[in-house]
């Protein structure tokens, strides 16, 4: 099964001539007889560019290898542009399976018939991607019109198979190819077999959503659709079926005389709302996923579904993060710099001076240009870059945020393109900053932090003894350590006496004679 699938992958790469991805040098020949030069296949594609050629073939090896190249897209720390805008082409649209073989995978996680719980089940899908389906139905509890999701059927197996020559491919690379560590390619591969498990379990997206849905609810921005968490197993889905106008239909959203400049701010707005109140962000904000509310057009409203993908900051980042963006702002390249040394993104050793230049050489062209014309995204994509090549580690975290920033800034560049970021994002970063580190909320803190601490007071003294008694069990210890190593020096040095004793007595005797 995997030499027939490692065959098939080689055809398809072969067919679309996709040598001229591998580095022009010696070390790399061996993997270019292999991969290429073993079997002939009739072209296709071939006057079209690399980029294009490569989308293709990944399109044409399925699911898996479409999501990879949807995954990759966002790593424009290690593609060439045009390469990744190629790859961002990519649909996530495959052929259904049998609607009556999703039937019978949803009546056993349920564990009872399709009519106990829904009429009007459709078995004709509403979408099929690469790993799962959407079928609609009507709610016979609440009469309320749902959609079920359901993983589609075997699909670990192949996964798990395509996983594997992943890894294989990313390794010889790694090995082979001159400086093949830079790419990274073992890395890479790893988020995505993470990112692609935790899809293949829907009760995690379930969770999501709820959370999601909780911190915007009421909310004039963004809206996330109710789940069904009582009818969710790990297999199926079941969640409010939403309506509304596809992101990417520029023209509906025309006709219907949305506010395009208000929906362009309040993508942004959404944005920093859920990484920097909530720390909890939708991380898979591609136009495929978000739709727009057009109830009211003057008021329009972006809606959020799946909700797989999720990205969280530690404390530290999402603080380190918004002085980064502050000082970028107000084109502060020394704080920058030391941002990114003290939050240990780079090594502590790294020279800040050195540092500060390489981020103002990026920074400062950008500001020649009117700031509405100032890709926000790909300032922080450069700055990574930069920070690479000071020895700075992947951060699974920030990639996260790099990726759907990216989605956000280039959809209200479509809805609006005149966005200006600067007018959005700079007033929302100050106002959390001095709110979040305002005095009145360190002392709220300390506050919410009392009643903890009159819990632990009665335990306290119990604790100091414990402390004591530990202390003077370990300085014990210690005591019965040094007079084992005194010892110990003892009878070395009585050792070093007697041999000396012994020399000089033989010497004596050899002189004697």
């Amino acid at each position: 099964m995997t030499f027939f699938r490692l065959f098939k992958i080689l055809t398809v790469f072969r067919a679309y001539q996709l040598n001229e991805l591998l580095p022009k040098h010696r070390s790399s020949k061996w993997l270019g007889i292999l991969l290429f030069c073993f079997f002939w296949v009739r072209p296709k594609a071939k006057h079209q560019e690399i980029g294009e050629r490569l989308r293709q073939a990944l399109q044409e090896l399925g699911p898996v290898w479409i999501k990879f190249g949807q995954m990759i897209s966002t790593r424009r720390d290690v593609l060439p542009k045009h390469i990744a805008d190629a790859l961002a082409k990519l649909q996530d649209q495959v052929p259904p399976f049998d609607g009556k073989i999703a039937k019978q995978l949803i009546e056993q996680a349920l564990e009872q018939p399709i009519d106990y719980y829904f009429s009007n089940f459709d078995e004709t899908p509403l979408a099929s991607a690469s790993i799962a389906q959407v079928h609609t139905a009507v709610l016979n509890s609440s009469q309320a019109e749902v959609i079920i999701k359901v993983l589609r059927p075997n699909i670990l197996p192949v996964i798990q198979a395509d996983i594997g020559l992943m890894y294989w491919v990313a390794k010889q690379c790694t090995k082979r190819i001159k400086s093949g560590e830079r790419l990274r390619a073992v890395e890479i591969v790893h988020d995505y077999e993470m990112t692609l498990l935790k899809e293949l379990d829907l009760r995690k997206e379930a969770y999501n959503t709820a959370r999601l849905r909780d911190n915007f609810i009421n909310s004039d921005i963004l809206y996330i659709p109710y789940v069904y968490q009582d009818l969710c197993r790990k297999n199926i889905i079941v969640e409010e079926r939403i309506k509304g106008v596809p992101i990417a239909d520029i023209n509906q959203l025309k006709q219907h005389k949305v506010n395009m400049k208000l929906l362009a701010e309040r993508g942004v707005q959404a944005f920093f709302t859920q990484v920097f109140r909530d720390n909890f962000f939708h991380a898979d904000m591609h136009p495929g996923n978000i739709f727009v509310d057009i109830t009211d057009p003057q008021n329009p409203r972006y809606i959020g579904i799946d909700c797989a993908i999720v990205g969280i900051l530690s404390d530290d980042d999402q603080h380190y993060l918004a002085e980064n963006f502050l000082a970028f702002f107000n084109r502060d390249y020394r704080k920058i710099a030391e941002t990114y040394i003290a939050s240990g993104w780079v090594p502590e050793t790294t020279d800040v001076i050195a540092l500060e230049m390489a981020m103002r050489n990026v920074c400062e062209p950008a500001f020649e240009k009117p700031l509405a014309e100032i890709s926000f995204s790909q300032i922080l994509l450069k700055l990574f870059q930069v920070a690479r090549q000071f020895e700075m580690d992947i951060q699974p975290q920030l990639t996260l945020l790099e990726k759907t920033l990216f989605y956000i800034e280039g959809l209200g560049r479509q809805l609006y393109p005149e966005l200006d970021l600067w007018q959005t994002a700079k007033p929302f970063l100050e106002n959390w900053y001095q709110e979040k580190y305002s005095a009145k909320k360190i002392l709220q803190q300390a506050l919410e932090s009392l009643p903890k601490l009159r819990n632990m007071l009665p335990t306290l003294p119990e604790k100091l003894n414990d402390y004591e008694r530990i202390t003077k069990q370990m300085n014990a210890q210690l005591k019965q350590i040094d007079q084992q190593l005194q010892r110990s020096k003892k009878r070395e040095r009585n050792l070093y006496g007697m041999l000396g004793l012994i020399c000089i007595l033989c010497i004596t005797i050899l002189v004697i004679n």
